[in-house]
């Protein structure tokens, strides 16, 4: 292989990329007609009349964004497919979203998740945790949006700042125009988009790389198919217990308590098809998950011999999958057209969601609140003008992306770090009953500081490839005649640990965590705060049968 590029975009490519921008708008103004003269409520949240199916498909899309689809396949090609194990997370989150979460939401007849808040512990802390999810999503939605934009560009040549442009300007005209229901439909159409893009990839790819078989063959042999590490340590980047555990705290705080999740859920007609959405839902989450594996395996199986990373043929990880598109469907015009539809359908579907839920909780939170005796079309033109806000927001945090580094670990830590102590916060709420405003605020900071602090940190001093442990990649079959590169290993460093720079004990312990615990981290110091410890270890230990005096 050539260290240049796969290839570019043709006509084609071009017009099937078009296509789902202008389906994606056509809803949109198909549900502005339709809804023309319904309240702001029914705008925000589809009139309480949604069925489980297209609910179920919206929530699959916007949280299997592009994020999933480019990034996911690349760490399965560098540390192998232990990111199947999600499966295991996606399992226990839906569960206790659909029994816990749900039920509670749901009947309370809330349109705003933080309004829970305010009923049950005060109105503080109902606006602290409104603005840590605004900065949460804008903060997700730039990762979003600005990563799979870069990737695209600088493999297939595709414009940068006009797809992000387009984003946003497309989402925003959705949103704007047709609300929650535009926002659902629009979702369950790119999800098709998302699963056809992903098979078209599996099927040419497994063919070039010489079949299933072959593709197992050569994965067993580069120890891609070592899924099951049961190593405790809290600092291994993925094991078991990492994904699995730390997994499920995680996507619990995106699922369980994120407004954009709970608000599409209370707009099903009744809280069965709210279940339903959820369940089936899953099947979905697990459907992406094993193809976005599969197409790692295929991509390792493919470059087994030449990485076109270490070759020089790309700059990032992220770039791997769009690169390999390219370079199995490029003979084919159309199809990586129809690739980039797929990624940018994981995009359209979580920035559109994302500037809904925005604008439901300003407009619940902190507009109506303050605005009480607002008109129904006062209202609604105050709902449109808050998307287009947040629109124009989630857009321009695109440009401070690039500092994040790999898109789906970038992702899951902004999520970690808001979303544990979030889900901390509710669970204080729904599970203690005697836990009281004061020890909420109190949990709500303990858990922040802690999470921000280890997030942070582990940003600045990245934790060392003894705990990442990237697997081997070789450029031996790379025909590089003006290179000295013959093959590559897993790093030294990995190999051999007394060889490790020096660093403080705080750097290569508490920022060395795996970042999927850094929800985990703010879900336990919100809940084990004072009041907690007051209202339950102190009556315990004075009570019990068990106590003898110390002597």
């Amino acid at each position: 292989m050539d260290n240049k590029r796969a290839g570019t975009f043709v006509s084609w490519d071009y017009v099937v990329f078009a296509c789902l921008f202008v389906v994606s708008s056509g809803i949109g103004v198909f549900f502005a007609v339709k809804e023309r003269k319904n309240p702001s409520a029914d705008f925000l949240v589809g009139g309480r009349q949604m069925t489980f199916g297209p609910v179920a498909l919206s929530l699959t899309a916007s949280f299997m964004s592009a994020v999933t689809v480019l990034g996911a396949p690349s760490d399965v090609y560098r540390f192998g497919a232990s990111f199947i194990i999600f499966g295991v997370a996606y399992t226990f989150v839906v569960i206790a979203t659909a029994e816990l979460f749900v039920p509670v939401f749901y009947r309370s007849r809330i349109t705003s998740t933080y309004e829970y808040l305010e009923l049950r512990f005060c109105r503080g802390v109902r606006v602290a945790a409104t603005l840590i999810y605004i900065v949460q999503t804008i903060l997700y939605t730039g990762v979003v949006v600005y990563a799979p934009a870069l990737a695209l560009n600088q493999v297939t040549g595709f414009n940068l700042w006009g797809s992000i442009f387009a984003t946003g300007v497309v989402c925003t005209f959705y949103c704007t125009l047709g609300g929650l229901k535009a926002v659902v439909w629009t979702d369950a159409f790119q999800m098709v988009v998302m699963v056809v893009g992903f098979l078209t990839v599996l099927v040419q790819g497994t063919q070039r790389a010489g079949g299933v078989a072959s593709v197992w063959d050569v994965a067993n042999k580069g120890n891609r198919l070592d899924v099951f590490d049961f190593d405790f340590s809290p600092l291994r980047r993925h094991t078991f217990w990492t994904i699995s555990v730390g997994g499920t705290f995680t996507w619990l705080g995106i699922y369980g308590v994120n407004q954009s999740t709970i608000q599409r859920c209370i707009s099903c007609r009744t809280e069965t098809h709210a279940r339903l959405a959820l369940y089936f839902n899953l099947l979905g989450l697990l459907t992406i998950l094993v193809c976005a594996v599969s197409s790692g395996l295929i991509m390792y199986a493919f470059y087994t011999h030449c990485d076109p990373w270490t070759a020089g043929s790309i700059t990032a990880p992220d770039q791997l999958m769009p690169y390999f598109v390219m370079e199995v469907l490029g003979e084919f015009p159309g199809l990586p057209g129809l690739f980039v539809a797929c990624a940018f359908s994981g995009t359209l579907s979580t920035v559109a969601a994302s500037i809904n839920a925005l604008a439901t909780v300003t407009y619940e939170d902190f507009v109506k609140q303050c605005c009480t005796n607002l008109s129904t079309k006062a209202s609604g033109w105050i709902s449109k003008g808050l998307c287009v806000v947040f629109g124009v927001a989630c857009t321009m945090m695109a440009v401070t992306a690039s500092y994040m580094g790999g898109i789906v670990q970038a992702a899951l830590s902004i999520h970690g770090m808001c979303g544990g102590p979030m889900l901390g916060l509710f669970s204080l709420g729904i599970i203690f009953p005697w836990t009281n405003s004061q020890g909420a605020a109190g949990g709500l900071i303990v858990g922040i500081a802690l999470s921000f602090w280890v997030g942070i940190g582990a940003f600045i001093y990245p934790a060392q490839e003894i705990h990442t442990r990237p697997l081997s990649l070789s450029v031996d079959g790379c025909l590089q005649p003006n290179s000295s590169i013959t093959h590559t290993t897993a790093p030294l460093s990995y190999q051999n640990a007394t060889i490790l720079s020096p660093r403080s004990p705080l750097a290569d312990h508490w920022y060395a965590i795996s970042y999927l615990y850094y929800s985990a981290v703010g879900f336990t110091a919100t809940i084990t705060n004072l009041n907690i410890l007051y209202r339950i270890i102190v009556p315990c230990v004075l009570t019990s049968e068990l106590w003898f005096p110390l002597v």
